[in-house]
């Protein structure tokens, strides 16, 4: 049996999302940027895509901005908004991405900015109070808080931290890449200023995404080149994959709400099954569905010799996932935001995450497989 639950890293594309790909391919291969027949074809297509997305997220079209994917738009947010707006103070979490904590820190590096980290507690929540003191301290900041972090799941309250940032004259930007799609966003009542997607995490196609970026904001491109995406993002557009992700989009929107259900019903049955067949098994980051994104569940096993192999073990039975452990050094290689959480780094976690595509059997098949692996190596 395989089975495939690492959809935080990618997900499988949807068929109706290829047969959308196909028909572009097959008949619409002007250039976007040619005036000519063929060439105002595929820019039509491209506008409808944008107007599409825009609908779904309540915004204008000239606020998407199409990219390569989630780490493009978040460097291309960072940035330029950091130094267009010539900002010297940046909060974040230890929990970023590291398109986010890595840019932030080559920022702080080259002396652009000073870095402040907002403390969290032991489940990854944000400490919206420390966020208020931050900025209280300091002039105008760049405050970049995930929706939801990557590993654990763990949902930051976006609506709030808005709020907060408008309070005090803060550029806010939000690492959405594994939110959207799986819950609406209405940003002509959110309070962002950037905000970002990455198609293959919604079933759409890998290489492509786009920026939000409210018209309230003004940055320079970080991509120089042509005129395309109105001047903000030089080169030839991925006229495929913009029409995959649309479609993507539009697909995730039209049945969200059954996919929600069906997901956090899997993913609940997962942790009750883990807890009645592995004993001394924890979860990292929020459980509280209210409080986590449903399609992740981040599983601490007992302390265990050889824990390094559990992901290789799990790989051999044909269970495709991730994840790893707190570093336990300097010097380790492991999970930056289990190590930021304080997670005790003799303890293996497994990130598995979920789509619409999983089944129940597969989550036996699954637990199964673990109280066999957690048996034979403690």
């Amino acid at each position: 049996m395989r089975v495939y639950f690492d959809n935080a890293a990618t997900t499988a594309l949807d068929p109706e999302v290829i047969k959308e790909m196909y028909k572009v391919m097959e008949g619409q291969f002007g250039n976007p940027s040619s005036i000519h027949a063929h060439g105002r074809e595929v820019r039509t297509l491209i506008e409808r895509s944008r107007k599409t997305i825009a609908g779904l997220l309540h915004t204008s079209p000239a606020e998407i901005f199409f990219t390569s994917g989630g780490t493009e738009a978040d460097n291309t947010a960072i940035r330029c908004g950091i130094v267009d707006h010539k900002i010297t103070h940046a909060i974040t979490t230890k929990l970023e991405h590291h398109a986010v904590v890595h840019t932030l820190q080559a920022m702080e590096k080259a002396g652009v900015i000073k870095l402040s980290f907002v403390d969290v507690d032991c489940k990854g929540n944000v400490d919206y109070d420390h966020l208020e003191t931050l900025l209280k301290n300091n002039d105008r900041s760049f405050v970049s808080l995930m929706h939801a972090n990557n590993e654990l799941g763990t949902l930051t309250d976006i609506e709030r931290v808005g709020n907060i940032c408008e309070a005090y004259n803060a550029l806010y930007h939000s690492d959405t890449v594994q939110t959207v799609g799986h819950y609406k966003h209405d940003l002509s009542k959110l309070k962002l200023h950037f905000m970002v997607c990455a198609a293959h995490k919604l079933h759409g196609p890998k290489g492509v995404g786009f920026l939000h970026i409210n018209n309230k904001v003004k940055i320079n491109p970080m991509i120089y080149g042509g005129a395309q995406e109105r001047n903000m993002r030089g080169g030839t557009e991925n006229v495929y994959g913009i029409a995959g992700l649309a479609k993507a989009l539009e697909m995730a929107y039209a049945d969200m709400d059954a996919h929600q259900q069906q997901i956090q019903a899997l993913k609940s049955y997962m942790k009750a099954q883990l807890e009645q067949n592995i004993p001394g098994v924890q979860f990292n980051g929020e459980t509280d569905p209210a409080k986590s994104l449903y399609t992740v569940l981040n599983v601490s096993f007992p302390e265990m010799e050889m824990a390094d192999m559990l992901l290789f073990n799990l790989d051999i039975a044909g269970i495709s996932a991730s994840g790893g452990s707190a570093c336990s050094s300097g010097t380790d290689i492991g999970s930056h935001v289990l190590t930021a959480i304080d997670a005790n780094p003799n303890r293996p976690s497994v990130r598995f995450s979920f789509s619409k595509y999983n089944t129940r059997d597969e989550v036996d098949y699954t637990v199964a497989k673990l109280r066999e692996l957690c048996a034979v190596v403690i």
